[in-house]
Formats: C-alpha cells, structure tokens, sequence
C-alpha cells in the first residue's frame, strides 16, 4: 500500500501529457493518472494536437507516447519534450519496435498496458527529475 500512496504523491498535482491514438486505451490511461491526482494534457490522437499542446505555453510534467499515431512516428513529440527536461516513456502495439539510438534510454511499455505498472513507471521517472 505504501508504493501506491507513494506513486499518488508523485504524481498528485502533476500536468501529465497523452499522446495515444487508441481512444479507449487513452481514455483507461487519463483515468488512471486522474485517479492518482494528476492533470490530463489531452489525450490527443493526431500529431497536429500534439503539437498545439506543447506549444500552448502551459506546464507539462511527463508524459505518455504512443510511437506510432495514425501511421506517424511521434519522435518529433519526444525530441521536443526532452529539449525541456520532460520525462517521458513510450507504447506500443507494435512487438518489435526498433528505437533510434536517441531514445534507447526511454522505457517503453507494449500493449496491453498494465496501468498501474505505467503509473509507477512514470512517477519514478518525475521522482528522478532534479528540483
């Protein structure tokens, strides 16, 4: 019980950006991250929304890629957000992805996901940021 609580303190109050085009599975991951007392940066589904996020000018604590949206890489999303020290991590549908080498260092979870164990994922990487 401790780990839970400890997860909802990292991410309570956190801004947390989703990029998945499977609208069900992002509908699961806002779900899951607000219930965690987290704030939801889309979902968005298409690259262009993405875009707009990012450059809206609000804060964005993390964030949850899907690599592949609508048949378009989302490495552009990725080399913005780690530009501005935001962790992230990547999904997939896909079994063999094949990262370039920039991203090798950026967990990536296969569908199905398990919610919870994405949420400790990235409450760790927030926790791994400096203050």
């Amino acid at each position: 019980m401790a780990a839970s609580s400890h997860h909802r303190a990292e991410l309570k109050g956190r801004r947390i950006f989703v990029v998945e085009d499977e609208y069900f599975l992002a509908d699961d991951i806002g779900k899951t991250f607000r219930a965690l007392g987290a704030e939801i940066a889309g979902p968005v589904g298409h690259l262009e929304d993405a875009l707009k996020i990012l450059h809206d000018g609000s804060v964005l604590d993390a964030a949850v890629l899907d690599v592949n949206i609508r048949s378009e890489m989302v490495f552009p999303i990725a080399r913005e957000l780690r530009a501005r020290n935001v962790p992230f991590l990547f999904t997939t549908g896909y079994e063999k992805i094949t990262l370039s080498p920039e991203f090798q260092d950026v967990p990536l979870l296969e569908k199905p996901i398990d919610l919870a164990a994405m949420a400790q994922k990235l409450a760790g990487l927030i926790a791994e940021q400096p203050n």
